[in-house]
């Protein structure tokens, strides 16, 4: 797990690994991958396609992964694997991908040295720019299947169940910032499969629904890539009884085949007051002390949103990770958001169940 420092000047997170000698590393949050021949380390963080590529680059071509901004020691990075979304099974043009590398504001393109299942890997790198474009086929632009996500979110301040259902490439920053704006939102993320097959860009795909629900502004989602930075698409589905189980479905509006199903079950959903059931946040944090201290996981990227909030502060952000095992982290944090108040203790709910929901779910079972 890298070191992650919050920059609110420029309103990003940078990513730092300290790699402790030769081998090979991947960021478990942005799925960067780097091969070393000794110790280094190394700064990352995302950029934004738009930022960078010209007018006439965008006509040219389309991101097919993140767009990195890397900080190296010269000639210790033997290979760099760049995660791409582009499904490589079938009869796919691999030779219309290149890596984007961007000097002194230009765009240099370069061959990857292979193309595997998820990442283009390119050997002995320079840094500075990188990520993966893929080049436009005015006759063939669909053909190009892409993996994808389908992301739901409840609204917990909402009128009874209201969701958020994005469809997106499978691109961490674009997941990442997603999950930002909900959290924002007060919203809670309920894990779902992915699509069944690869997707399309330029394809529109229709959201229903086996039971009674509400969806705007309609329901068709164009699939699309849009920067971080730009509001993604989503459709909202309000559901005025939760009590029995409700499917959903995804077709391709073109084609009418089924391209995603799911089921919304009542224990996925948090129900409004005063039928919920559920603890506030800090009696949950009391009840499942003893649990949380021990299954907790994904530290720095709690830590991080917490420092994002402005719950802690940097002196309490390291006394939390000078702690010598993870269960003693978990309960420094736990007891320094106790002692923080109700509102601290909230947020670091919200926060798991962002991020850890499947271990929420389950210690609310026996709640």
């Amino acid at each position: 797990m890298p070191e992650t420092i919050q920059d609110i000047s420029k309103n990003c997170i940078t990513y730092r690994a300290h790699l402790p000698g030769a081998g090979v590393f991947q960021c478990s949050i942005t799925g960067l991958s780097f091969e070393v021949k000794s110790a280094v380390t190394i700064t990352y963080r995302y950029a934004t396609w738009t930022r960078h590529l010209s007018e006439a680059d965008q006509d040219m071509w389309v991101p097919a992964g993140p767009l990195f901004h890397i900080e190296v020691q010269p000639e210790v990075v033997q290979a760099v694997h760049l995660p791409h979304f582009i499904c490589l099974a079938g009869d796919v043009d691999t030779s219309l991908c290149i890596i984007a590398h961007f000097k002194s504001g230009k765009m240099t393109p370069e061959r990857p040295t292979r193309l595997i299942a998820f990442s283009a890997v390119l050997e002995n790198p320079s840094f500075s720019l990188l990520g993966v474009l893929w080049r436009k086929l005015r006759s063939a632009f669909n053909s190009f299947p892409m993996h994808s996500l389908v992301l739901i979110f409840q609204q917990l301040s909402a009128a009874n169940t209201t969701l958020h259902l994005y469809l997106i490439p499978d691109d961490n920053s674009v997941k990442q910032a997603i999950e930002k704006q909900e959290m924002n939102w007060n919203s809670k993320l309920i894990p779902k499969p992915p699509p069944l097959n690869p997707l399309f860009f330029g394809s529109t795909y229709r959201v229903t629904s086996t039971n009674s629900v509400v969806i705007t502004p309609e329901a068709h989602l164009p699939f699309c890539y849009k920067s971080p930075e730009e509001q993604q698409l989503f459709v909202e589905i309000y559901i005025r009884n939760t009590a029995e189980e409700i499917g959903f479905l995804m077709t391709d509006a073109g084609k009418g085949t089924v391209v995603w199903r799911a089921s919304l079950r009542s224990g996925d959903v948090n129900l409004p007051a005063p039928v919920s059931q559920t603890l506030s946040g800090a009696a949950f944090l009391k009840k499942h002390k003893t649990e949380l201290c021990s299954r907790m996981s994904q530290l720095s990227t709690i830590l991080l949103h917490l420092r994002d909030a402005n719950v802690i502060n940097s002196d309490e952000e390291e006394e939390v990770r000078h702690q010598d095992t993870n269960k003693k982290r978990n309960r420094v944090l736990l007891e320094l958001a106790e002692k923080k108040g109700l509102n601290a203790q909230e947020q670091l709910y919200h926060i798991l169940q962002m991020k850890d929901p499947f271990l929420i779910a389950d210690l609310e079972k026996h709640t």
